[in-house]
């Protein structure tokens, strides 16, 4: 079950984002950004969006509207549960959304560093659009032509 995240959420979140983003921590100097968001304040905006299987918190996604693309800010699966096609979950729901709310392109910024989350997106059908620098750290954006609504 996927639903909106409430403010009872917001340190479950944190921990699972901290949980799935630790790997990256040696590999980009310091902590991803995922792991430094204000997670009430992007609750409150109503971007986070939560996966419970099983009963417990084992996904989240962060969907910021933008001018001419849906943003995917941030998509995260808790360790014991990666794996189990819930990532694949949370993008297809993204990218659901993301037409929802009338958008053809949906984008991502990821850290130069994370190149396994570079193949799982590019698997999945985004591409490279170029490179920069958010917040001090080497980025790769990459976006997805989404088709229309199935």
């Amino acid at each position: 079950m996927i639903r909106l995240a409430r403010q009872d959420d917001a340190a479950a979140i944190s921990a699972l984002v901290d949980a799935a983003f630790v790997i990256y921590v040696p590999r980009t100097g310091g902590k991803p950004l995922a792991m430094l968001d204000d997670y009430p304040a992007l609750i409150s905006q109503g971007a986070v969006h939560i996966l419970e299987h099983v009963g417990e918190l084992a996904g989240v996604v962060i969907l910021i509207p933008e001018d001419g693309a849906m943003l995917l800010h941030c998509v995260a699966v808790r360790p014991d549960a990666q794996g189990l096609g819930l990532g694949r979950l949370l993008l297809t729901f993204a990218e659901t959304k993301a037409r929802e709310a009338g958008y053809d392109v949906i984008r991502l910024i990821t850290n130069q560093a994370m190149t396994e989350n570079q193949a799982i997106y590019r698997h999945y059908g985004y591409a490279e659009t170029h490179r920069g620098e958010v917040q001090g750290r080497h980025a790769v954006y990459m976006a997805k032509q989404l088709s229309p609504g199935l």
